[in-house]
């Protein structure tokens, strides 16, 4: 069995490698700094926008909104960073950040029709610096192929769920500070604070521009592997999407709504638990397999989230469901080594936060309307079945999880040491 077909089996010591590599040490902590808050945005937008207006259907479409404009502007950015180098695209969206950010706050501050609010939240999300995607490119042009660059994208996908265990728990707990919303201001300022940081870093100033990156219209999606990971990754985003407004109703219906941040961090922790073990000897061995059948066994477990009668028997559900989110994330990452296209690899990851962003919208925006009318399980059961069905157009699918006929895989030029 070939390398391309496993994937993704590492060691410790892989970790040590990658991590340890002296070019990636500054941009590494700068990235940090500015992913943190990325799963903290949007929960402290949702529940600002709940705070302020009552309502979690309107609450739910502005965070939807938000989640749109990165669909859009990641793919977009990770285009310009291919052709560009990640410096100056980085640099100038942070300042238009910065200005749709205000420009929210005020406009929740006074109470502004829902359509502005989703205007502005669709501007941030538009202009949200996309450090993630210029990180994860930046581990091919510092580690050379093989079990290291494995374990710098399971690295990648690890932290974020770590990220993704602080956000929601620091925004359930800031949205009970005296100005509601400081959970949204604060990471606001510390994504902004990373992407420069990160921007000016010198491996990152050494990326130049690249004359030879894909211009087609359709891009990294051109192959059709990168359409099939887009597919299931839409599915995994659904679910996601679905899970973080149900479970701040189910927390609200029991009295304490500061416990949904809490409950969804929950299963974050097992996801990072989990995700470590999973990639030391990942199942299904071949990649064309592993992507539908992680999918379907997340949608099985999320259905289980539907059972519980109490608070505390759905925070055992969300543990369990939680141990399949890294191992997915790693896989999408992998899967891109596989797919992309050469010198696509910014822009593919672009297309994998869009396909996942799209999916947070849809999951959101479907999932405010159920627990209004219907309650939790039912949002909870409606991201199951989604979640399944994707998993069978992907197992489909699977055969073109394989690398684009007549062009080279995404294969970055290495920045000297």
């Amino acid at each position: 069995m070939s390398h391309s077909e496993s994937h993704g089996r590492t060691t410790l010591a892989d970790y040590r490698v990658a991590l340890s590599t002296p070019q990636a040490r500054r941009p590494l902590v700068a990235s940090l700094l500015a992913r943190l808050p990325i799963a903290m945005i949007g929960i402290s937008a949702l529940l600002y926008v709940q705070h302020e207006t009552g309502s979690f259907a309107d609450a739910g479409l502005v965070s939807a909104s938000a989640l749109v404009g990165v669909a859009v502007g990641s793919v977009v950015q990770g285009r310009i960073i291919d052709r560009l180098g990640p410096t100056r695209p980085l640099l100038v969206v942070s300042g238009l950040f910065v200005v749709a950010m205000v420009a929210l706050v005020l406009a929740i501050e006074a109470h502004a029709p829902v359509g502005m609010l989703v205007a502005f939240a669709a501007a941030i999300g538009v202009f949200e610096p996309m450090t993630g995607s210029a990180s994860r490119a930046l581990w091919g042009r510092l580690v050379p192929p093989g079990p290291a660059l494995d374990a710098a994208f399971s690295y990648e996908a690890i932290s974020m769920e770590v990220f993704f265990i602080l956000g929601p728990g620091l925004a359930g707990v800031l949205i009970a500070a005296p100005w509601p919303g400081t959970g949204l201001v604060l990471g606001a300022a510390c994504m902004v604070t990373g992407a420069v940081l990160f921007a000016l870093s010198p491996a990152v100033r050494a990326w130049g521009p690249n004359p030879r990156a894909d211009g087609r219209l359709l891009g990294a999606l051109a192959s059709p592997g990168m359409r099939t990971l887009a597919i299931a990754a839409l599915g995994f985003g659904m679910v996601i999407g679905f899970v973080e407004v149900a479970v701040p109703a189910a927390a609200e219906r029991a009295g304490n709504i500061t416990l949904g941040g809490v409950l969804l961090s929950l299963w974050s922790v097992s996801s990072v638990g989990f995700g470590v073990a999973y990639s030391l000897r990942p199942w299904p061995r071949t990649m064309p397999v592993r992507v539908p059948v992680l999918l379907a066994l997340f949608g099985a477990l999320v259905a289980l989230l539907a059972v519980p009668s109490s608070i505390w028997g759905l925070a055992l559900a969300m543990l369990a469901a939680g141990a399949l989110i890294t191992p997915q994330s790693t896989t999408h990452s992998t899967a891109i080594e596989v797919v992309a296209p050469k010198d696509s690899a910014a822009e593919a990851f672009g297309w994998v936060l869009t396909a996942i962003t799209l999916g947070l919208a849809f999951g959101q925006s479907v999932s405010g309307y159920l627990v209004e009318h219907s309650g939790p399980p039912a949002a909870f059961l409606s991201a199951a079945a989604g979640a399944l069905v994707l998993a069978g157009v992907v197992w489909l699918l699977r055969g073109t999880i394989r690398p684009p006929a007549g062009v080279g895989t995404a294969e970055p030029t290495r920045i000297p040491t």
